[in-house]
């Protein structure tokens, strides 16, 4: 199991102190918890997952513990996976800056770690809600799974996360981006082709003009020489 990389204690004991009127702050909280997790490994789509489990998790734990009167585990959970959604908006960015960089410095996305890392993007959004399920598994008792059953459901009809929406859409950007480039490259080629052909063509013509003029120059003589020797006659 993959070393947490961010305060669990602290994350927990936020979520098991906070009252009703803190748990707007949660959600930065969870934010900031993410980023971290997310900045100590690097940015695989196992490690994603992994940090959004432990993260989830942690803050499962928390709420299951809250104690406080009037607090919303429902709530709380909401909290949570919004934070954990600007965290991971964050890193979409972060993969889109990178292959964008790459793209511009002539890298082929179609190479097998980059369409990988495309892949992932696509893919972003299934991987989150199955990692938020996995920690939603594991909640204690039925209360919280109950709740982390409607947080999830309702982030789903609502079309899903954010940042998996942006995976989407940098995904599908950079593929249409890489199918122009080979466009470009395939005009620039037949562009290429083209001018190859034409000086081709005006090579041939001069050395057909060269062989003429060296022809018409050997003829000259040729006829000198034999009127000279009609005279000679």
């Amino acid at each position: 199991m993959a070393k947490n990389l961010f305060d669990q204690d602290a994350l927990i004991s936020a979520f098991e102190n906070a009252t009703a009127k803190q748990s707007a702050q949660l959600r930065q909280t969870v934010h900031a918890a993410t980023l971290q997790a997310l900045q100590g490994r690097e940015m695989t789509m196992k490690n994603v997952r992994a940090a959004v489990k432990s993260v989830a998790e942690a803050a499962s734990t928390g709420a299951a513990r809250n104690l406080n009167p009037g607090i919303d585990i429902e709530a709380m959970l909401d909290k949570a996976v919004a934070g954990l959604d600007d965290a991971l908006l964050q890193a979409v960015e972060a993969h889109r800056a990178a292959l964008q960089q790459l793209a511009t410095q002539g890298a082929d996305l179609r190479e097998k770690h980059l369409q990988k890392a495309l892949d992932d993007l696509e893919h972003f959004e299934d991987s989150m809600v199955a990692a938020l399920k996995k920690a939603a598994s594991g909640a204690a008792g039925a209360p919280l799974g109950e709740a982390w059953g409607q947080v999830l459901q309702r982030m789903q009809q609502a079309g899903g996360s954010a940042a998996g929406a942006q995976a989407a859409a940098t995904a599908e950007q950079l593929v249409d981006q890489m199918h122009s480039a080979v466009r470009t490259s395939r005009a620039a080629g037949m562009r290429a082709a083209q001018a190859l052909a034409e000086s081709y063509s005006a090579m041939v013509s001069g050395v057909l003009i060269g062989m003429s003029q060296a022809m018409q120059q050997k003829a000259v003589p040729a006829k000198s020489a034999g009127a000279a020797a009609g005279k000679a006659k």
